[in-house]
């Protein structure tokens, strides 16, 4: 059986204007969901007033129930004309009622909710879509962008387990881990971008992406210098994060660590029974052009942990940043002496401030077991 030819480019690029005249004529048609949305308001606003002037049981504050539905379902192109009309309908139900001081509050009421409604409609313009579609839109965005994060599988010789909290406990946080796996090269970054809660998520989010996506095409050398030319292009005004970066060999454990403008590395040394700190020199992404990373290498023997996390679990306002570090270690030894399962959530629990955000990552090297699957 032969396979039909796969569309060509062509073929799409004429395929667009169709999408299109289809769309707008199902707009016409009253068939996309929003004309649909639109038309139901409108009837129900419709009713609604001439219940009112029918009915004096009726109050005019009936007219806020569609006000604060279309707020919702509308997007910027029909909100203001549909909240225009609203209004129009409120003033014909004036003459029916007399003019008591609480029928006058109510329709100054509706009045400032209407204005209310209409700047932030204003506002969603900038967006272009409808409240409840554009957060979903968002939702979505993070979501597909977040499932490129976190941890990538590993052979049972080895455990890692991550940790991201924001500040204020929402679901949009300034640092993001990455990972990526090739064969038996694994590499994993965790990244501090500037601000914090949401003021820094969508920075976040945008680089998590680009990031996720360097990791796994370039070499481990090359991951910061051209994370760091990317982050310069955006030109933000707050463009810059701080990073670790880790590449390490999953067959014979050996490691290459970067760090940009981040707190070191703390590396569990089995064999020794303690605690290294493990850090390069190179600054921070997104200040200086052309700007290279050494590399600090070892091994990661059986036994052997490393944890990669960001200063909002060792730095606060009243202590040193190598003084948090030193407590983070300290937690290390009393907490992950039994195991590592787990760690990382019990280690951001005891350590960090809710204020910032924080995050961690816990690699671990299963002492008896075969290196790769």
């Amino acid at each position: 059986m032969t396979q039909a030819p796969a569309p060509s480019r062509a073929s799409a690029l004429r395929a667009v204007p169709d999408r299109v005249r289809n769309y707008s004529q199902g707009a016409i048609r009253g068939t996309h969901p929003e004309s649909r949305s639109l038309a139901l308001l409108v009837l129900g606003t419709i009713l609604a007033g001439i219940s009112v002037i029918a009915f004096k049981s009726v109050p005019t504050s009936v007219l806020v129930l569609p006000l604060a539905m279309a707020s919702v379902l509308l997007g910027p192109a029909t909100l203001p004309w549909f909240t225009v009309f609203l209004l129009l309908v409120v003033t014909t139900t004036v003459p029916s009622e007399p003019m008591t001081n609480r029928f006058a509050a109510q329709i100054v009421l509706l009045f400032v909710l209407a204005l209310l409604v209409l700047l932030g409609s204003f506002r969603r313009s900038r967006l272009g879509v409808a409240g409840a579609r554009g957060e979903q839109m968002l939702v979505d965005l993070r979501d597909r962008i977040l499932a490129r994060t976190g941890i990538s599988e590993l052979p049972r010789a080895w455990f890692a387990e991550s940790v991201v909290r924001s500040a204020g406990g929402t679901p949009f946080s300034g640092d993001f881990v990455v990972s990526a796996r090739n064969g038996d090269l694994f590499g994993v970054a965790v990244v501090d971008v500037s601000g914090k809660g949401e003021d820094a998520a969508t920075r976040a989010l945008l680089l998590a992406g680009a990031f996720g996506g360097l990791l796994g095409a370039v070499p481990a050398e090359q991951f910061l210098p051209s994370a760091n030319e990317y982050l310069i292009r955006q030109d933000w005004d707050e463009g810059f994060a701080t990073a670790v970066h880790l590449s390490i060999n999953l067959e014979t454990g050996e490691f290459q660590l970067r760090t940009a403008g981040h707190p070191p590395a703390a590396h569990y040394v089995a064999g020794a029974g303690k605690w290294d700190l493990t850090q390069s020199n190179g600054p921070a992404l997104g200040l200086i052009h052309g700007e290279g990373y050494d590399a600090s290498v070892g091994v990661m023997r059986p036994g052997d942990a490393m944890l990669l996390y960001t200063d909002g679990l060792v730095e606060t306002r009243d202590r040193d940043i190598m003084l948090g570090v030193d407590k983070l270690v300290g937690q290390a030894e009393r907490l992950l002496g039994t195991g590592f399962a787990d760690g990382a959530g019990s280690l951001v629990d005891v350590l960090g401030s809710p204020n910032d955000d924080r995050a961690l990552i816990v690699i671990h090297r299963r002492q008896g077991t075969p290196a790769l699957r």
